[in-house]
């Protein structure tokens, strides 16, 4: 299929995980992409990988100003920008009594105040054009609490709930704005995360209805779903894609079970 031909966009923090198997599938699709990250050697492989048809730029998307003026350079580039996934992350580790009020709004400076920046600056140019879509990645660390990682979750139900409010504002206007919010995904950072313990991951994984991890390439397959046009009439949902883990009710077994 090529839904995207003739399509052009930005997937930030697309260097490798999870941003790198949505720009590979978009452009699969034949999609025009370019990926912004902060590591010059990432981005150097992730453009060997993706083709002729990806552009990299080093970028921190921290850099308000400078995320914006990457969107509004690709549009003058290509004369049009169809699609925005605001990918790039950062995920803080610490229980609330041992984090900084720096350390917790650093999580949502990367997870919340980029993607509003760069939400600001592409429905700009979609509301002219008539039409555009935008996918926010957040997390079931959004939807569900966990221990040590408030400053992330929090960072995460705030976007779900800003691509909501996008979505109602660009709904009227032709630009559709929706999240998509993965489980526990088999990427380079999950395994830094998982690794350091001998059978942590395996244990993570036994934990998910499916038991097992999910794959970049599958929340890659969501994405495309919702920046295409066969979701047309969706706008404001959150998609998760975590094996069932958001829906589950764990309960503990009865006392000698």
């Amino acid at each position: 299929m090529e839904r995207f031909a003739g399509r052009v966009g930005l997937v930030t923090g697309g260097s490798e995980g999870i941003g790198l198997a949505i720009a590979g599938r978009l452009i699969e699709e034949g999609a025009t992409v370019t990926v912004c990250g902060r590591r010059a050697e990432a981005l150097a492989a992730a453009r060997e990988a993706l083709g002729e048809r990806a552009s990299t730029q080093q970028l921190d998307v921290a850099d308000a100003p400078a995320l914006q003026a990457l969107i509004h350079e690709i549009q003058g580039r290509h004369g049009r920008f169809d699609f925005l996934v605001n990918n790039a992350m950062h995920v803080g580790w610490s229980a609330i009594g041992d984090t900084s009020l720096t350390a917790f709004q650093q999580d949502f400076r990367i997870n919340v105040d980029a993607a509003f920046a760069a939400t600001q600056a592409a429905m700009e140019i979609m509301v002219t054009q008539g039409r555009g879509a935008i996918v926010n990645i957040a997390s079931i660390n959004g939807l569900l609490a966990i221990d040590n990682m408030a400053a992330y979750s929090a960072s995460k139900a705030a976007l779900v709930h800003f691509s909501k409010c996008a979505a109602m504002e660009g709904a009227p206007r032709g630009v559709r704005v929706n999240a998509v919010a993965p489980g526990v995904i088999a990427t380079p950072s999950t395994a830094e995360a998982l690794g350091g313990v001998p059978g942590y991951t395996e244990a993570v994984a036994g934990g998910v209805p499916m038991n097992r991890l999910g794959e970049p390439e599958e929340v890659a397959a969501a994405v495309a779903f919702l920046l295409s046009d066969e979701a047309s009439y969706v706008t404001g949902v959150c998609l998760s894609v975590d094996g069932g883990k958001a829906s589950q009710l764990v309960v503990p077994p009865p006392p000698g079970a």
